[in-house]
């Protein structure tokens, strides 16, 4: 891109981006911070125990499961292996397709997972969704929902997003 075709931001949109990034990191500092202290769980690990929480027989592929994790292939298996290590997901081998590997949360893993969630959602109560009135969370969705779209390797050029 040629310098005359820089779009740069304006004042406003400077601190905002910069405000959200500085919430961004202080929320994610809390939520990180609370779920070490009080489960030694870090939050990626977190998120692929809920997402298997959440699927048909506790079972997802390990493509799936990256999608659904937002993580690359390879440390989503480092993290599977760590959690599998402490007995909370096995791996089995995908019996439609020989390359796949399916991860399945264990009953060890699931109650991990129950006794960990009550703190986990008292933070992101009293870091997030207890300073939001009701509007603002239903905003919060939307601006999300937008960033992750424009975000998105298939977004349009210019960062227009869908509504």
């Amino acid at each position: 891109m040629r310098e005359e075709e820089t779009r740069w931001l304006t004042t406003d949109e400077q601190q905002a981006w910069r405000a959200f990034l500085t919430a961004c990191q202080a929320l994610f500092g809390a939520i990180d911070g609370q779920l070490a202290r009080d489960s030694d769980i870090p939050h990626g690990y977190y998120e692929i125990l809920v997402r298997l929480s959440e699927a048909p027989d506790r079972a997802l592929r390990m493509t799936q499961l990256a999608e659904a994790s937002a993580s690359s292939k390879s440390r989503l298996s480092h993290a599977v292996a760590r959690l599998e290590e402490r007995g909370w997901i096995r791996r089995s081998d995908c019996p439609t397709d020989r390359r796949g590997q399916i991860a399945q949360l264990t009953d060890e893993g699931y109650a991990a997972l129950a006794a960990a969630a009550p703190g986990h959602v008292a933070q992101v109560r009293r870091s997030l969704m207890d300073l939001l009135t009701p509007e603002q969370v239903g905003q919060l969705r939307q601006i999300s929902t937008a960033i992750v779209a424009g975000a998105s390797p298939d977004a349009p050029p210019g960062g227009a997003c869908p509504p």
